[in-house]
């Protein structure tokens, strides 16, 4: 019973549905991965999926630029990932007479493609386990830091003597808390290509408001394409390098999906912490995501409120809007998830069967040692998080205090240093007071600031501004401060180090920057990692004693930005009492949801008339276009990009979102409530097809239909 409570708990259990977690390591899958794919409904064996010496899937997948996925789609080394994952790429080649952004980018022609400078894809050549190695002469007797140290030097070693060729790289990274160590012997390559890209209005279509929603309607893809040199090797940008031949590509499946249809996400994973004890995401819900959402809510509405009153500040701001309110949703569908999903319950339930099987013990100590800790980061974690969300994101002129702050602090380093950081600091004070408001932002100081000294813990609070009055500090600063325009901060940066340092500490709104800065560098940070150093120690010491005392469970490793797979199946989900969402989308509800000239949810002409005409080609089914479905894989930031493959190894969508309710996957997947949303590969097809028209790009794909066989 102890064991079926902890497989439960844990979401890894050998059930269907709680099969369909999980974060796994593509080399580790021989076994009981393997049979639990198969009975998803999979074809593939592990081998298909990574094998080294021959062709697998892991040949076609790629870490695009270091932030996302890609996948390699056609033998000409022709890519796609998401078009948030290409935004950037899409808008460095946009002007006012092409703006690509706006209108889309398609290079019908081989020499219309376009370079992009700093562009990077990474492939996965081979994953070893290294822990062996890397624990080589550590022993109890040595202190963490010299166990530490030991460490890190075979680290040192174990990436200098791995077996590769001259152009590839080795990393050891760890997994499991630290208690588990692979090597990962990469290939990057650095002339990148821009293909192709929809307008905005499809790739970004509801943009924030549907951001985390279901049902989605998004064409969230773009196209690139990796370079060589003329031996097929990774090259800098040249014009006689030649597309990339790759060893694997992915097929693209026209059959679409069906409810219950196997589905296989493999990408790179950011950032998961799945394994953290009750008392860590009680602290979560009840105390840190509490405050975040609270700043994150009065800074909304005082921006909505100005945006709703001035078509100016509208465009100034609808980016930054979008970007406070992407992880203020996040958080409160966070929160309530691990409500919902009982999370902590949970996790109490196997800290029980856990504190049974450790009684006297070495072990025993873990749990009350969690409980010991976590009660002291408390206030410090909520100070650190009141500071980055009152400081550093939502109120402007505080993020550029901070700013000039670590100038000040680069003078340390000599006059050369601090002219390189002040130039850099120019620069981008032209795009950031392009779209910067000093109306808006003395009313989000005031929100945000008096929020600070309501709800800061005391300890956290630098003494001098115990008695500060916020309406008076307010107007002082917006009236008289350097930092709320371009020109008057441009000429208070003129001169030497010392003249700018001097001039700088007699602007109120720097030095009561700096105060907070200051606090936040020598007291709270500090602070804040003594103790997170603690708890990191205790962590490790918790997942080996977890994989020890329950050896017949299964753990998979938190996501690190390595290469993962995770599988499950297109399905919907009830998210309340009463109601139902069904797992695919259509154009016709992009239709429904369009809204002439709005910037997140108009629809072009060429698209109206698609629909109208119903010109599907042989993307459509029952004269329906598909466009958006879910499914039941565990993902994350890192995902987006990442290739949905069916069970017998073809494309069939592209990952780029989850669903609000299941947003805390990152801590608690739960198969009920947790779904990814991706694109539908017809989809992607029709628009390059049909809307776009670049034949070139659809003839150089292989189309199979699996289902007819």
């Amino acid at each position: 019973m102890k064991n079926r409570i902890l497989l439960f708990a844990l979401c890894i259990s050998i059930n269907l549905s709680a099969q369909q977690g999980g974060m796994w390591i593509p080399s580790q899958l021989e076994g009981r991965n393997e049979k639990e794919m198969k009975a998803l409904g999979s074809n593939l064996s592990a081998k298909d999926i990574y094998a080294v010496g021959k062709s697998s899937i892991k040949d076609a997948i790629v870490h695009f630029n270091g932030g996302c996925t890609a996948e390699v789609i056609s033998k000409k080394g022709l890519l796609l990932t998401n078009h948030h994952c290409g935004f950037g790429a899409i808008q460095s080649h946009s002007t006012t007479e092409n703006d690509y952004l706006k209108d889309g980018f398609w290079a019908y022609k081989a020499k219309d493609e376009l370079k992009n400078s700093g562009m990077v894809v990474t492939f996965i050549k081979r994953i070893d386990d290294v822990t062996v190695q890397v624990f080589n002469g550590i022993t109890d007797a040595l202190s963490e830091k010299e166990k530490q140290d030991k460490i890190s030097q075979n680290i040192k070693k174990i990436q200098k003597n791995a077996i590769k060729e001259t152009w590839q790289e080795a990393k050891v990274k760890s997994f499991y808390k630290k208690n588990q160590y692979f090597l990962f012997i990469t290939e990057t390559f650095k002339d990148i290509r821009l293909v192709g890209a929809p307008p905005s209005s499809i790739g970004k279509f509801g943009a924030d408001t549907d951001n985390w929603m279901w049902p989605r309607h998004s064409g969230d893809f773009s196209l690139f394409r990796i370079y060589a040199g003329k031996d097929n090797k990774p090259a800098v940008y040249s014009e006689k390098n030649k597309p990339y031949k790759p060893k694997h590509y992915l097929p693209v499946s026209l059959d679409g999906v069906s409810e219950g249809d196997f589905t296989l996400v493999y990408g790179f994973p950011g950032r998961t912490n799945e394994y953290l004890p009750a008392v860590a995401l009680s602290q979560i819900v009840n105390t840190l995501n509490p405050a975040k959402i609270k700043i994150r809510d009065e800074a909304l509405k005082v921006v909505d409120t100005y945006m709703r009153n001035d078509a100016t500040i509208k465009m100034q701001y609808a980016s930054k809007f979008a970007s406070i309110a992407n992880y203020w949703k996040k958080w409160i569908g966070e929160s309530q998830g691990i409500q919902k999903s009982k999370a902590i319950e949970k996790k109490e339930r196997l800290e029980k069967a856990f504190a049974a099987k450790v009684k006297g013990t070495a072990n025993e100590t873990i749990l009350p040692m969690f409980d010991k800790l976590y009660s002291e980061i408390k206030e410090v974690a909520l100070a650190r998080d009141i500071w980055i969300e009152t400081v550093y994101r939502n109120t402007e002129v505080l993020h550029q205090s901070f700013g000039l702050y670590q100038l000040e602090l680069s003078a340390e380093k000599g006059e050369a240093n601090f002219e390189k950081e002040k130039e850099k600091l120019l620069h981008a004070y032209k795009g950031f007071y392009k779209n910067y408001n000093a109306n808006v932002d003395k009313d989000v100081f005031k929100k945000l600031v008096t929020l600070y000294f309501k709800t800061n813990p005391k300890k956290y609070t630098p003494n001098d501004l115990e008695n500060t009055n916020v309406a008076m500090l307010a107007d002082t600063i917006f009236k008289t401060s350097s930092l709320v325009s371009l020109d008057k901060v441009t000429a208070l940066l003129q001169g030497d180090s010392k003249t700018v340092i001097t001039r700088m500490n007699k602007d109120i709104g720097y030095s009561f920057g700096k105060t907070l800065a200051k606090s936040f560098y020598f007291v709270i940070n500090p602070a804040y990692h003594a103790i997170q150093n603690k708890i990191a120690v205790v962590q490790k010491k918790y997942m080996k004693a977890l994989m020890q005392e329950f050896p017949e469970d299964r753990f998979f490793p938190d996501a690190n930005s390595t290469l993962r797979i995770t599988y499950g199946q297109v399905k919907g989900y009830a998210p309340k009492d009463g109601v139902y969402y069904k797992p695919v989308s259509y154009l016709k509800g992009i239709i429904e949801k369009y809204k002439p000239n709005d910037y997140e949810f108009d629809v072009s002409q060429k698209l109206l008339d698609l629909y109208k005409t119903k010109d599907y080609c042989n993307y459509g089914v029952n004269g329906k276009l598909p466009v958006n479905f879910l499914g039941t894989n565990h993902t994350t930031g890192g995902n987006s990009g990442s290739p949905v493959i069916d069970a017998n190894g073809n494309l069939i969508g592209l990952n780029f979102d989850r669903v609000w309710e299941g947003t805390m996957s990152d801590y608690n997947y739960d198969p009920e409530i947790c779904r990814n949303i991706m694109v539908d590969v017809r989809y992607i097809m029709f628009i390059i097809d049909k809307y776009a028209g670049a034949k070139r790009i659809i003839k150089e794909i292989d189309f199979v239909h699996p289902k007819e066989k």
